[in-house]
């Protein structure tokens, strides 16, 4: 996380409307630096680079650079738009995204900003989508004439510039300001039955008077397989309309929504799509079964603090054949506690019965100095809650892991930015802000429950949000930790770009992180050590040397297909320097309801696109954090957050991650190597087409492999071969 404030305006669905668009994606140029004379229409550029409007400035040719650069491009605006448009009074200016803050210029006048003047102003980031109004009378604005559009951009850190895929400029309509709510849950019923309810809401005192029609179609063959209407779709502001449906299909697979509503006296319509969800993760059975990891690192003489993750009919009760002087287990809770002393490879066995029969696993507790053998599964406050993170949600967040994750191996409850006060107390100790009353007691909920307990910092002065960094106060701040209970740090660069030189050589990226695990060390027990850099460096290159147990290999992560896509399938360069004890992070998942605030969404990535996010991450061995609001993990999020034979290939004991074996247009195969000599394989379907993808068993990758098994609908399969869904994939488990 490097933002502050994620724009409510990029978490709402950009809307089709029947307004004529102008898309200014192409043309524009850019250059790093700050000068005024860069806003006048006359200025030349002819000097300056051709920009690429789908990569940030670091992707150009600028890597590392933080601070001022310009963009600029020519547009000829005609009136035929105006005249043709139901309102006739204003243009809108769409950026996709701005990273950080802005200001946009039209022939040489200032017609918006966000995030301030000067670098001495903007002490919080403001990435986000941009929509700017220009009144069609306003003197700056040139008809069929040729205008200049500068936009000069503020970035604090991580990837910086204007980039993404909407851009344009259409004249302002009366479905401006109106919007789809989709964001209630799927039901279920018999036979394929689905029903929702979705909301029709306005800003604008307009009497929005039409019909609401939806069309459910087959992506494999075009087929429409039901439509619903109503003619009674009436709304104003103050006022939406809310409409309960319900259709049939005819297969368990991802079906596309269009939703049209119609203005009748305007004659304008709205647009809008989704995609149906559909579960291939089995119920869980009241047997016993033991899931998650087998094996866990703890430093000799630390507190250890383990959950014995199983699913089966409660009560249940758990032994452990094996266990070392100074550890005990809760017989009724299956949670380890204690401490040993002498280092060594410690093999035990846990068994748990239930009234419907027992399971047994075989399981290492690493006492040594490497912590962290396989990699965090958990969940971290930011991608809901962001700044508005407090006590009650963090508590939220724990119970609902607890009673329907931790079953499952999920441990870590992590708090990102927001949590700090604004000043020491006078002992320069840090200190919680009113929405965490008291930290220490937070923590021991958390661990009461089993669970493990995370937080937030940066190496600068200041966080991402603008709170109190760790800078000068390490050890402080460590012990701090330490006394709190706390099990995870997550150290997110932030301002440390105002302390470290403008363009850091490797020694001075390095230095913050060696300082903090230094001070970390003298912590009285294990804070599992995550950097937040945006993979700055190659930090996979050095991140285990200078002490991180993950560290982030990109920018932030967003619920789109090409930011979750662009991050996941450009891994590889980072897969060998993975291993237990130390992994690359390319970011929180972006499933279920999200948000970076108080408003939260559904994820806008397809459920197919979910499945294949999911997939891709557990092969790619990363920490797997949850970033959706746990207090509401409808049917859909649950069921991908607790298939065990997916979770188990992201926490194999070998920590591989895997690489990349083929690569077209259409699809991409990953492979990683699982302990026994076991593989996992990933089919992804990359295109916006189903398509059948194979892997012959006489290629290399199955040599000797005769048994293959779909991780996600745990079952046994005749060949690694299937038809997947566009963006969706088929991830299959081989052994011989």
């Amino acid at each position: 996380m490097k933002k502050n404030l994620i724009l409510l305006l990029l978490l709402v669905p950009f809307l089709k409307v029947s307004a004529q668009h102008i898309s200014i994606k192409k043309g524009w140029k850019m250059t790093v630096g700050d000068n005024a004379e860069w806003s006048n229409p006359n200025f030349d550029d002819s000097g300056w680079q051709a920009a690429n409007l789908s990569k940030p400035w670091e992707q150009q040719g600028h890597a590392n650079y933080d601070g001022f650069g310009w963009y600029r491009t020519h547009v000829v605006i005609p009136s035929s738009i105006k005249e043709k448009a139901y309102l006739k009074d204003s243009l809108l200016l769409v950026l996709a995204s701005v990273d950080d803050n802005d200001q946009v210029y039209l022939n040489g006048k200032l017609i918006g900003e966000y995030g301030g003047r000067k670098e001495t102003d903007i002490k919080h980031s403001h990435y986000g989508h941009r929509e700017y109004k220009i009144a069609v009378n306003n003197p700056a604005l040139l008809w069929d004439k040729d205008n200049v559009i500068a936009i000069r951009v503020y970035d604090t850190g991580g990837d910086g510039g204007i980039y993404g895929s909407d851009f344009n400029i259409h004249m302002a309509d009366i479905m401006e300001g109106v919007e789809f709510d989709k964001n209630s849950d799927f039901s279920y019923g018999d036979k394929n039955l689905m029903g929702k309810s979705i909301i029709l809401a306005t800003k604008n005192v307009y009497q929005y008077k039409g019909t609401l029609s939806l069309k459910v179609t087959d992506p494999e063959t075009g087929a429409v397989v039901a439509t619903v209407k109503t003619d009674t779709a009436h709304f104003t502001k103050g006022k939406p309309f809310s409409w309960w449906f319900t259709f049939t299909t005819a297969k368990k697979k991802s079906y596309n929504i269009e939703y049209i509503f119609k203005d009748k006296r305007s004659g304008t319509e709205l647009t809008e799509t989704e995609t149906t969800p559909y579960i291939l993760t089995p119920a869980v059975g009241a047997a016993p079964r033991i899931n998650g990891a087998s094996v866990f690192g703890v430093r000799p003489g630390h507190p250890v603090l383990f959950l014995i993750p199983a699913t089966g009919a409660k009560p249940m009760k758990y032994k452990v054949q094996g266990l070392p002087a100074g550890l005990k287990v809760n017989a009724a809770t299956g949670i380890i506690t204690g401490s040993v002393q002498k280092a060594g490879n410690y093999p035990l066995v846990f068994t748990v019965t239930n009234r419907k029969g027992s399971a047994t696993k075989k399981f290492t507790l690493a006492i040594g100095n490497t912590i962290g053998l396989t990699p965090a599964l958990g969940w971290n406050s930011w991608n809901a809650w962001g700044l508005s993170v407090n006590d009650e949600k963090v508590r939220t967040a724990a119970r609902n892991m607890a009673e329907r994750l931790a079953s499952h191996g999920w441990s870590y409850v992590n708090i990102d930015d927001g949590w700090e006060a604004e000043s020491r107390d006078a002992n320069g100790k840090i200190v919680t802000n009113n929405k965490f009353p008291d930290m220490k007691g937070l923590t021991d909920y958390v661990h009461s429950l089993g669970l493990r307990m995370g937080i937030y910092s940066s190496p600068g002065p200041r966080t991402c949000g603008g709170y109190l960094g760790s800078y000068q106060h390490e050890d402080d701040d460590a012990i701090t930790y330490g006394n709190w209970g706390i099990d995870y740090l997550k150290y997110d660069w932030c301002s440390y770009g105002q302390i470290a030189p403008s363009h850091p050589n490797l020694d001075e990226m390095k230095k913050p992180y060696l300082v903090m695990r230094a001070s970390l060390d003298k912590a009285d027990r294990d804070i599992l050590f995550s950097y937040c850099q945006y993979g700055m460096g190659e930090v996979w290159k050095w991140g285990a040397e200078a002490g991180g147990n993950s560290w982030r290999t990109t920018g932030d992560i967003t619920d789109t297909w090409a930011s979750m896509s662009g991050i996941g399938f450009n891994q590889d360069k980072a897969a060998p320097y993975a291993g237990p004890g130390h992994y690359n992070d390319p970011d929180m998942l972006v499933v279920g309801k999200v948000g970076w605030g108080p408003a939260l969404h559904n994820s806008r990535l397809t459920y197919d696109e979910q499945y294949t996010h999911i997939s891709l991450w557990s092969l790619l061995a990363s920490p797997l954090l949850i970033g959706c609001d746990m207090g509401h993990l409808d049917r859909f999020t649950l069921s991908l957050l607790t298939n065990d034979e997916v979770i188990a290939i992201n926490q194999d004991a070998l920590g591989k991650e895997a690489r990349q074996y083929l690569k077209n247009a259409d699809y991409q195969i990953w492979v990683k190597e699982l302990t026994g000599g076991r593989k996992a394989i990933g089919l992804f379907n990359t295109s916006d087409k189903y398509q059948t993808i194979s892997l012959p068993k006489t290629d290399a990758a199955l040599k000797g492999y005769t048994k293959f098994r779909d991780a996600w609908r745990q079952q046994n399969l005749t060949a690694v071969s299937g038809k997947i869904a566009p963006h969706g994939v088929l991830l299959v488990t081989v052994s011989k």
